[in-house]
């Protein structure tokens, strides 16, 4: 920090006090001299000794008010410094509150350090976003890159051309699907209140959801085990769609051939209650912790069948319908999913 500010500052601040005080002694001299010319006789050295008084008090005013004033202006000189550094991007700068003797001062610096680490917060969550989104885009247009150049080659067959253009055609789709979700999550995040609601049949939209996925889990032979009650629920149809989707798919995804997925839905409390549980290859406490985080993938091997959006994008539609979702998972033996939305 600068200490010429500060002592700008503080001169600035005891020559105030002083100019103050100063006046009122020529005041004060004024009317004495005032009284003393009317006739309102005060003895000299009464008139002399207020002079003294008030200079002794003057002197004694304004190295008080030096010395005060230079606590007081010097942690406002380091806060207006801070928040210049602040202004440049310096997220690292950080005030000590416990050492200034004004609670006021205490409690400006402590918020500002609040407001830093908040700051400090978001920008390494931007700056992790863009990396992870840079990533999840790089390795598909690399794909595509590599087998349109594959393409060129005028010696391929014709199985070797139409099984690089299914990779092209894969990845095209993967990149379409990843700005999509992305484009839904900021406009989620941006959304306070969820618009065009109607009512529709809950336990019909968790069938349709199946049947929508029935070829992804037909192909690992996974048995479904449904217990869904009639339940007509007030909510925008195409989000809540996309919520079981997203779950659904993890399910399926981390399920082993010939396993199972149960999906219960009744209502209760005042709470429409869905459990979606699998017998999977579950998670430790750890991935836990970090599921519904934007492009967090707990198993690697299976990254390749998503971008780590999922669940975000199904945590956002649930926080929008003012609703609670819950994970209870064991390592390797599968994991469940509890959505509790508001009747």
């Amino acid at each position: 920090m600068n200490n010429n500010h500060s002592l700008k500052l503080g001169l600035v601040f005891s020559l105030i006090i002083f100019l103050i005080m100063f006046a009122s002694q020529i005041i004060l001299f004024a009317i004495t001299t005032i009284c003393f010319h009317f006739g309102f006789f005060l003895a000299r050295h009464i008139l002399i000794a207020m002079v003294q008084l008030y200079t002794v008090s003057v002197i004694i005013g304004t190295t008080i008010s030096v010395i005060l004033g230079k606590k007081i202006l010097s942690p406002l000189v380091k806060f207006s410094e801070a928040l210049m550094e602040v202004g440049k991007g310096n997220f690292d700068v950080k005030l000590d509150a416990d050492k200034y003797l004004v609670e006021e001062l205490k409690k400006m610096s402590h918020d500002f350090n609040i407001m830093v680490n908040e700051l400090n917060n978001i920008e390494t969550f931007r700056s992790d976003f863009i990396a992870n989104v840079s990533h999840e885009f790089k390795t598909p247009l690399a794909s595509i890159a590599g087998y349109t150049m594959l393409l060129q080659n005028s010696n391929l067959t014709d199985e070797e051309k139409n099984e690089y253009i299914k990779k092209i055609l894969s990845n095209t789709k993967r990149l379409s699907s990843l700005v999509c979700i992305i484009l839904q999550i900021s406009r989620l995040e941006n959304q306070e209140l969820i618009i065009e609601k109607s009512n529709f049949k809950l336990d019909e939209q968790l069938r349709q959801t199946l049947l929508l996925l029935e070829p992804k889990w037909t192909s690992k032979n996974i048995d479904l085990n449904i217990d869904l009650d009639p339940i007509t629920f007030y909510g925008n149809e195409e989000l809540l769609m996309q919520l079981w989707a997203n779950i659904f798919f993890n399910a399926i995804k981390f399920t082993p051939d010939n396993g199972t997925i149960t999906c219960i839905l009744k209502q209760s409390s005042g709470w429409i209650t869905a459990i979606i549980s699998d017998n999977g290859i579950g998670m430790c406490e750890d991935v836990q912790k970090h599921i519904f985080d934007k492009f967090y993938k707990g198993d690697k091997s299976h990254s390749s069948e998503g971008n780590g959006l999922g669940l975000t994008l199904v945590k956002r539609i649930i926080d929008l319908c003012g609703g609670i979702i819950e994970v209870h998972s064991e390592y390797e033996k599968g994991s469940t999913f509890i959505v509790k939305l508001p009747c």
